[in-house]
């Protein structure tokens, strides 16, 4: 095979003809036949899945949500695209370099929604928000609605537009435990008035992982005329969806969270007729893009992220997207449900297991946020994330598929002792 063949079939094949995977497909297809929800507590199938991954023995990291671990089946692959390409170099950059991008991008849109001239390969979230927010055709006097636990970076990103171009932000409070959607579709809402262009909402927060009702969102703004862009930072891959069923006009995700695609690879996704009204951030090499390459350039860059995509891809279809949403939720509830009544402690995130999924937060009555993580990793070896912001405050906890309920013991157990004290 020459070198043009193996890097076409890097992009085409990823990991799923290696032995390695062949052996995980083999495993996984033992338990097809049992439902996602009964799955999610066999712990002799999730020991096997647990088995893929590297994990240090120094604590338990339930701090999973800045970045996934790349189990070793995708790990592996990853290397081999490094040292392929840097044996290539420049004959690599000026030849392959875009097909395979297009090929990885139009792979991520037919398995999370799109099509390939909607949807974008970034760097991160962050980025493909503030291409939205940077390149919007603000006016003056024009406003934009977010909530207050929205993601700091990006809210400062709406700062600079509006001392930039005059615009008017408008910022709205999302309570930690709504009663309905209806309650949280009419606090954005209310923020509408006749300037109102453009609504951000975290599809997931971030800060304490409650999933919005975004479509009822999207479907009120839309009947007021406002467009709808999504922060889906940690949705993709985490619970099963399709973004062009969110009725929303732009969308991001950082792909090295719950997709465990490696670092900088983030997932723009622009609906077809708005691509020609965003300014783009970096000119493209060719102006007036009729697609979203027009809104991509990024200059070099680590194409071997690019070819990880379809890695990672066929990791997270070989888990399956119900049994791995279905997993994280176990795995939060299974926690979470054992300190919600317990004096001292406050759960952050919704006890509907239709409002979170893998992610939480809880905080322990009088103790900072930052000395509670302190405690937890110094006496307890547990390493997790303090969070005060936006009138949480707490810990996020973030398991992911390789964790396990004895694991979850040892930390329900820290917090009912720091409770206690």
């Amino acid at each position: 095979m020459n070198k043009r063949s193996f890097l076409k079939n890097l992009a085409i094949t990823g990991i799923a003809s290696t032995a390695s995977f062949k052996a995980l497909s083999k495993t996984i297809e033992k338990y097809q036949h049992i439902p996602a929800e009964q799955l999610a507590s066999d712990e002799g199938f999730w020991e096997k899945i647990r088995a893929g991954y590297k994990l240090k023995p120094d604590y338990i990291n339930l701090e999973n949500g800045y970045y996934c671990f790349i189990p070793q089946e995708t790990l592996e692959g990853y290397i081999a695209m490094i040292r392929e390409i840097n044996y290539q170099g420049s004959w690599y950059f000026r030849t392959e370099q875009w097909e395979n991008k297009d090929k990885a991008a139009a792979r991520l849109a037919k398995t999370f929604g799109g099509t390939p001239d909607e949807v974008a390969i970034t760097r991160n979230a962050t980025e493909s928000l503030d291409i939205i927010i940077a390149g919007y055709p603000w006016q003056k006097g024009d406003e934009a609605v977010y909530a207050e636990q929205d993601y700091g970076s990006i809210k400062n990103m709406f700062e600079l537009a509006s001392r930039r171009y005059g615009m008017v932000n408008k910022i709205v409070d999302v309570p930690l435990h709504p009663q309905s959607d209806e309650e949280i579709v009419k606090i954005y809402e209310d923020a509408i008035t006749p300037r109102t262009k453009l609504i951000m909402v975290s599809h997931m927060i971030n800060i304490t992982g409650q999933i919005l009702p975004v479509k009822k969102i999207g479907d009120m703004a839309h009947s007021h005329g406002v467009e709808v862009m999504l922060d889906g930072a940690h949705c993709i891959a985490h619970f099963d969806f399709r973004i062009d069923e969110l009725n929303c006009d732009y969308y991001a995700c950082s792909l090295h969270k719950w997709l465990s695609v490696p670092l900088g690879a983030g997932l723009l996704y622009v609906k077809k007729d708005k691509i020609k009204k965003i300014w783009p951030l970096m000119a493209p090499y060719e102006l007036d893009h009729a697609n979203i390459k027009n809104l991509n350039h990024t200059g070099t860059h680590p194409v071997s992220t690019d070819l990880a995509v379809n890695n990672a891809i066929d990791y997270f279809e070989k888990i399956g997207a119900k049994r791995k949403e279905e997993r994280l939720r176990y795995l939060q509830l299974y926690w979470s449900d054992k300190v919600r009544n317990v004096s001292g402690i406050q759960v952050n995130t919704p006890s509907d297991p239709s409002r979170s999924c893998g992610i939480a937060n809880v905080g322990i009555e009088g103790m900072d946020p930052s000395d509670m993580a302190k405690i937890l990793l110094n006496k307890h070896g547990i390493y997790t994330v303090g969070i005060d912001y936006a009138g949480v405050v707490g810990c996020r906890i973030t398991p992911n598929i390789y964790t396990t309920p004895a694991e979850l013991d040892v930390f329900v157990g820290a917090l009912k002792e720091m409770a206690k004290s």
